[in-house]
């Protein structure tokens, strides 16, 4: 057996009292022109436009002041809501940047902070997360145990990085400073499979 160090630079690892797994991506990520494209087709689709509908809902009902999304996809979030946005994909920073719409979080903070379908994305989510001075509103897959991960198909080895299940990521969220004041399942309620959509708001 691979020293238990080595495997944990390669394979899956899962702390069950942290309700929190880590799978160690490559630095190559496959975030370019084409990745834009399919969050494009994805966007202009019924679920796409009822999906950003219940997004801006749901940040609507706690916040009305400018939000920043983190990983914009193609933007459609971002528009709907009049917002600025950051993004790694060189294709979202160009379209932000044309829109006078690019925002450096790690520069500068923002009252509120959009994570859909990315913080499992981010090296260290905690750098993300502390630059929002009021509010996180995040859709993330939830898994409930390692087995659930290794069979999902959310577990994407070029791509997703953490795994939570529904209480490590409120615990998570609590250690970095922030309390839940809504969960729901309204993305699985819309047709996605296995996603939990959160507001948290900042408690010190």
């Amino acid at each position: 057996m691979r020293n238990i160090s080595e495997l944990v630079k390669r394979e899956l690892a899962f702390f069950p009292e942290l309700g929190v797994g880590h799978y160690p991506v490559p630095k190559d990520r496959p975030y370019d022109g084409d990745y834009f494209a399919k969050y494009q087709k994805m966007a202009d689709t019924e679920m796409g436009r009822k999906l950003t509908q219940a997004r801006v809902d749901l940040v609507r009902r706690y916040y009305t002041g400018p939000v920043t999304d983190v990983g914009i996809g193609c933007g459609q979030f971002v528009e709907a809501i009049n917002g600025k946005g950051y993004d790694v994909n060189p294709r979202g920073v160009e379209w932000l940047i044309n829109r006078g719409a690019y925002h450096d979080i790690y520069a500068h903070k923002c009252k509120a902070l959009t994570f859909w379908d990315v913080l499992e994305h981010i090296d260290i989510p905690e750098n993300a997360i502390k630059q929002a001075t009021e509010w996180v509103f995040v859709s993330v897959p939830i898994f409930t145990d390692s087995s659930h991960i290794l069979r999902s198909r959310h577990f994407r080895k070029d791509e997703h990085i953490w795994y939570w299940t529904h209480y490590g990521l409120l615990r998570w969220f609590d250690d970095n400073g922030f309390l839940c004041a809504e969960n729901n399942t309204i993305e699985s309620n819309l047709g996605r499979d296995g996603i939990g959509t959160y507001a948290f708001f900042r408690n010190h």
